[in-house]
């Protein structure tokens, strides 16, 4: 398997606040993962649905960014236009707690903030 590594100083597609990184850094250790997948599928009520799931088996496809010096995020190519810019927060409200997800590139967002669409490009 051969994953591209990009440069350190090279700009990510998403950014993540300093609590979002802690929190995902906190699920890699505690599960053993090589670090977080950034995926997005067709779903939800406005088109697209975010996943970051922990990576085991990473996609030979997958593009890897540092988020820091023990945190690898990868990202599949094909979908870095549809979330590039997007910022992702970890938000936490009383006990409950979540991922946010800002994208420049969403023209409409569902009202549970799961899903997005994008103006399709011609």
């Amino acid at each position: 398997m051969t994953v591209e590594t990009f440069n350190p100083s090279a700009t990510t597609p998403v950014k993540f606040t300093d609590k979002a990184i802690r929190h995902l850094q906190k699920q890699v250790i505690n599960q053993s993962a090589e670090g977080i997948m950034f995926n997005v599928k067709e779903s939800g009520c406005s088109g697209f649905k975010y996943l970051l799931e922990l990576a085991f088996d990473v996609d030979g496809e997958a593009l890897v960014y540092s988020l820091n010096e023990d945190l690898n995020l990868y990202v599949l190519p094909k979908i870095i236009e549809l979330i590039r810019g997007t910022e992702v927060d970890y938000v936490q409200e009383g006990v409950n707690h979540r991922l946010d997800f800002k994208n420049p590139n969403a023209t409409a967002n569902c009202g549970c903030g799961e899903s997005f669409s994008v103006e399709q490009q011609s």
